[in-house]
């Protein structure tokens, strides 16, 4: 993501939500909201999610760009009104996901080629049905609700998908990092070398949509 903010222009600030500190939304143009190994529903275990739900509806009431990535993606859905909760599936590694006629036509998704690959690392989700305020933009056989926005307000975007990490080394670290975690997965097969290889053939076209999905969403600051 650095990277492709460097060539975009844009200048990143990260704020790091664990330590409970939140600046005033006024002194930036647009937010982003990153992934991280807690749950939604998770607030006695990780106390500072209850702030951040409230800095995340000061940050919508300010109507300003906000684009949700993972857990990110969640707890923007969940600000909103939607169910988020045990996926019927775990989604790790590679797959796909599928432009509805919504994502097609929205500025983010408009010159991405279909099926879109994706890396994904995650056993929540947005839970359908979702509410009537929202617009699902990419859906997959492991996700049904990979990407929404809302109605009237396209500047807001959630999506469920990591491709801005899909590159080897940042998926090794994660790996070795939730090793327990994934050995603890019913029927989770997918060794570290299988995994590294398939980020490695996907790399360069997940970085060249990222890009342009980036580049995209900085329209709207």
């Amino acid at each position: 993501m650095l990277k492709a903010a460097t060539e975009t222009g844009v200048t990143l600030r990260v704020i790091k939500a664990w330590e409970g500190s939140f600046p005033d939304p006024v002194g930036f143009n647009g937010f982003i909201l990153l992934g991280g190994g807690a749950n939604v529903h998770e607030e006695d275990k990780y106390p500072f999610l209850k702030k951040e739900k409230r800095y995340i509806k000061k940050l919508l009431d300010s109507d300003k760009p906000c684009l949700g990535i993972c857990l990110g993606h969640q707890l923007l859905a969940n600000v909103l009104g939607a169910t988020v909760g045990r996926n019927f599936c775990y989604s790790i590694g590679l797959g796909q996901a599928l432009l509805t006629l919504r994502g097609r036509n929205h500025p983010v998704f408009k010159t991405i080629d279909q099926p879109m690959p994706t890396f994904k690392w995650h056993g929540q989700a947005v839970l359908p049905p979702v509410p009537h305020h929202f617009e699902i933009l990419a859906t997959s056989k492991e996700c049904q609700v990979e990407a929404f926005s809302i109605i009237e307000r396209p500047h807001i975007i959630g999506v469920q998908f990591d491709n801005h990490a899909a590159h080897p080394k940042d998926v090794a670290m994660w790996y070795d990092h939730d090793k327990k975690w994934l050995d603890s997965l019913d029927g989770f097969l997918l060794s570290r070398e299988t995994l590294l290889s398939s980020i490695a053939g996907r790399k360069s076209r997940m970085a060249q949509d990222f890009k342009k999905f980036f580049v995209a969403f900085c329209g709207f600051l």
